[in-house]
């Protein structure tokens, strides 16, 4: 096996075509000492991939055939010279980011996520190959530093790795840095959709009593099942805030957007120390509104976190792998009128709970 010069994949053209991806071939990166290529199996679906070709954080879709997709599984089939954690062959996966300086405090401390010099695994104009723009998943192939490329225990099958590479990561990350695994805390999950029901997973199995909010009670079942202690519909349950004051540890919010989220009350059911994370991305004109005298009450904090690091990936992939957590999926054999059908399907919140695309073999023939 080896890297072809061109890859193939589904690309949007602009911001109007953004559900109407087309067949498109085009030359690849660069393949550096320290990176991996990647032959794509299976891609999921991400909010991020719909908020950048649709513009709604209002950046330039940065070519005409842009390819995105950054929950990547496939299988190692080229590898730079400096290369030595990953064999051709070997099942792995890549995630939001592809490349940074490696030089730097942010990257010498497992945060390398947070590398200034951080390139995105798409739409992204990168400084290591000459500024190519990068490409993602939804294609035959993709290429990434070894540092952003994660191996893929047996035990998880492919079409359940991808969601996991951003979404899982994303919600891992500030789990294992605010509660970890140490002792039983109160932790609660705003949001029950892609990133909220692997956070309720994860948290549970990690041995966290689980509290999930969501506006209303058509979930609640469902969060049961996914491994929930207790349910809280927000928007039918008066005095829901009052009745769980000085409560959790602590709060993930994984809310798609802000419309409708008091973040007040959720500061008011805080133990004191307690903190809120948040790590849905809404669109950039978007804003939180709280006072600050909210936090004194309890000397509580509120905060973000962005994808994870090598490091916690590979935690999160043994948690998984251990305890057999599987994502809640739908496939979808991966084509034009696939792309047009599930990206439009997610945009109106019409899955439970991640998309992913397979078939790659049949539509690239990636054998």
């Amino acid at each position: 096996m080896a890297a072809p010069d061109k890859f193939k994949g589904f690309g949007v053209s602009s911001h109007e075509q953004w559900n109407h991806p087309k067949l498109v071939e085009y030359q690849r990166r660069t393949i550096n000492p320290t990176d991996v290529c990647v032959a794509v199996d299976a891609c999921g679906i991400c909010g991020s991939d719909l908020h950048v070709i649709k513009g709604a954080w209002a950046s330039p879709l940065r070519r005409k055939d842009l390819v995105v997709g950054h929950e990547i599984i496939g299988r190692v089939v080229a590898i730079g010279g400096e290369v030595s954690e990953f064999e051709i062959g070997q099942r792995v996966g890549i995630g939001a980011a592809a490349f940074a300086c490696g030089e730097c405090r942010r990257c010498h401390h497992d945060n390398e996520q947070y590398c200034h010099k951080k390139v995105g695994t798409y739409n992204t104009v990168d400084p290591y190959a000459d500024g190519y723009v990068t490409q993602g998943g939804y294609a035959s192939h993709c290429v990434a530093s070894q540092q952003f490329v994660f191996a893929i225990p047996d035990a998880i099958e492919s079409k359940h790795a991808a969601p996991l590479m951003c979404a899982g990561l994303t919600v891992y990350s500030p789990l294992s840095r605010n509660v970890g695994y140490e002792r039983r805390k109160q932790v609660g999950i705003i949001g029950l959709g892609g990133l909220g029901h692997l956070a309720v997973m994860f948290a549970h199995h990690m041995g966290h009593e689980v509290t999930v909010f969501s506006r209303s009670s058509a979930k609640k079942d469902q969060a049961f099942q996914l491994g929930a202690d207790h349910f809280v519909a927000t928007g039918e349950e008066e005095g829901w805030p009052q009745a769980r004051s000085d409560t959790f540890d602590f709060i993930l919010n994984c809310a798609s957007g802000v419309d409708g989220l008091a973040l007040e009350d959720y500061v008011s059911t805080l133990a004191v120390h307690g903190k809120i994370v948040s790590v849905g991305l809404p669109p950039s004109g978007d804003k939180f509104e709280v006072s600050p005298s909210t936090f004194l009450r309890s000397g509580s904090s509120f905060g973000a976190s962005l994808l994870g690091s090598k490091d916690e990936a590979n935690r999160m992939l043994k948690l998984v792998a251990e305890n057999g957590i599987k994502p809640w999926i739908e496939e979808v054999p991966i084509s034009e009128e696939g792309c047009h059908e599930a990206l439009t399907r997610c945009d109106k919140g019409d899955v439970r709970y991640r998309f992913v695309f397979t078939d790659f073999d049949k539509a690239f023939g990636n054998k």
